[in-house]
């Protein structure tokens, strides 16, 4: 079980180092102060834009492949490696922790994204393939209704049910699909409401079936 703490201990504080707060800093601006007020990469893009996005995707990404690509893997110091914990159980709560890192991080005050770029790169970790009906959600629901959080949210929510048909035994993936599907549309249930109130901005570049 020590692994098992450290290793997910390790992976939040990861996930706690913001692409957009870091970059910010050395420009001397917050992020959270403009725009949408999320200190995630779309907010970025339409702040302060595409180079400054792209930095933020490459450090918000970049954690995840440290922290579930590398980290579990590793022996560790006084750590070592425990026999009895299962190797994707353990990948699966380092990619988790390295979400709730981004979204909730303890080196900014717990104010930090929505996790979905973070996400992404845990994903291409734990299952490549996935990446797939993810962003062909996502792409679909962007063109037909210019919401980039609806198109994020139910992108997510394909992950869980393309394991589900595709690899029903796999208990730890379908874990984490469900958890982090639930736990996408809470961190976008601001946006959800400006959806229904009418107020959300739309992506008018992406949404490619908008009335004329």
């Amino acid at each position: 079980m020590l692994e098992l703490g450290v290793k997910t201990l390790i992976s939040y504080l990861l996930g706690s180092l913001i692409g957009s707060l870091l970059l910010g800093q050395l420009r001397g601006v917050d992020i959270r102060e403009h725009g949408s007020g999320n200190a995630g990469s779309t907010n970025a893009l339409r702040t302060q834009g595409w180079t400054f996005a792209l930095g933020v995707l490459v450090i918000d990404v970049g954690k995840a492949l440290l922290a579930v690509g590398l980290l579990p893997g590793l022996a560790l110091p006084l750590v070592g490696y425990d026999a009895g914990i299962d190797g994707e159980w353990l990948a699966v709560a380092c990619a988790i922790a390295v979400v709730v890192g981004h979204v909730y991080p303890v080196w900014y005050e717990f104010r930090g994204g929505k996790g979905a770029a973070t996400l992404l790169g845990a994903v291409a970790v734990l299952a490549p393939v996935t990446l797939l009906p993810i962003l062909a959600v996502w792409l679909a629901c962007v063109a037909v209704t210019g919401y980039v959080g609806l198109g994020t949210v139910l992108g997510m929510a394909s992950l869980p049910v393309y394991v589900a048909c595709v690899w029903p035994g796999d208990t730890p993936l379908l874990v984490y699909g469900v958890v982090m599907a639930v736990f996408v549309a809470y961190t976008h249930r601001a946006n959800i409401r400006r959806m229904l109130d009418g107020n959300e901005n739309r992506a008018r570049r992406l949404w490619l079936l908008r009335p004329r």
